[in-house]
């Protein structure tokens, strides 16, 4: 009477139980999402993958199915109430892939502005209805003496991670923003701020020192780009000159950059133009040879890198 054959990767139907039977020994094995046999090597990820793994071991049919069962996992035996140390989350997650170079290397950043000045400037007046400057505060000015003076306030950054809200400079955290609003500061001094050093005008005006700038080239033009946002169109001047741009740059939001950017080498004033886009201003600067440019300004200070001519390809 014929028989099925029971060994794992044989299923054959026989009638002689002295035939070549080709199967795997082992149980199966699934672990982590890779799926294989315990008596062999080879490891896939996909089921359709590990039907089709070669069996690895040569015996008889058998109708009597021998393959050892899989070892059962046994959890440990901890008592109730341990606490149990969980690892870091950073350990077991796996490396970032790190970026390749690009051909390109990135424009050096420029300097940090100075830090803000932690008293006002004696020689501007104060208007009565200013607010201070300091953050959580929110006190106004209401004229007068200013002895008395109490100015509570963050000298932190504003933190939201994962819907809670605070501040880098105490430990509170809240959910709703309202209630970010209404923490109270966590450090106090005799005085408010209400102008600084006077680069944020009695009129609301905040005059910029610098901006963040960049540029690539090719062998006729440099295109330069001047990070401001929000850069009013209707009163821009952007006045091109041989060797330098004047510029008076307002933006929507009360500040203004207003300068001589100087150039490092000549340019044709003619063939020059701009743009004002919502992030920056675009300069295309023709140049009047084509000599290739270093820096962009001739204050700046040339770093020795290969500055590429020609806009870089996208990737």
């Amino acid at each position: 009477m014929a028989k099925k054959c029971v060994h794992k990767g044989c299923g054959k139907t026989y009638d002689n139980e002295d035939e070549e039977c080709v199967y795997h020994p082992g149980p199966p094995v699934f672990h982590e999402g890779q799926k294989g046999w315990k008596c062999c090597k080879p490891r896939v990820l996909t089921f359709d993958e590990f039907l089709a793994i070669e069996p690895c071991t040569t015996g008889k049919h058998s109708d009597v199915d021998d393959t050892p069962a899989p070892e059962p996992v046994q959890a440990p035996d901890v008592p109730n109430g341990t606490q149990v140390n969980l690892g870091s989350l950073q350990e077991s997650l796996p490396s970032p892939t790190p970026r390749l170079p690009t051909a390109q290397a990135a424009p050096a950043a420029a300097p940090a502005p100075p830090p803000e000045s932690e008293d006002d400037d004696p020689s501007i007046a104060l208007k009565e209805g200013m607010t201070c400057r300091r953050k959580g505060c929110g006190q106004t000015h209401k004229g007068g003496d200013r002895e008395g003076e109490q100015c509570v306030h963050h000298p932190g950054a504003p933190i939201f991670h994962e819907g809670s809200k605070g501040w880098s400079c105490c430990k509170r955290r809240v959910l709703e923003f309202d209630q970010f609003m209404n923490i109270e500061g966590c450090k106090t001094k005799n005085r408010h701020l209400f102008v600084g050093s006077g680069k944020k005008q009695a009129s609301g005006e905040e005059k910029l020192e610098t901006v963040r700038h960049d540029y690539y080239q090719t062998a006729t033009s440099v295109v330069a780009s001047l990070y401001l946002k929000k850069i009013d169109k209707s009163t821009a001047v952007v006045d091109f000159r041989p060797t330098l741009v004047n510029l008076d740059l307002r933006t929507s939001d009360s500040k203004r950059y207003q300068t001589e950017f100087p150039l490092f080498a000549s340019i044709k004033p003619e063939e020059s133009k701009f743009r004002i886009l919502g992030t920056k201003l675009e300069m295309t600067l023709a140049k009047a040879d084509g000599a290739s440019w270093p820096v962009l300004r001739s204050d700046d200070k040339p770093t020795g890198e290969m500055i590429q001519v020609g806009r870089a390809g996208r990737a």
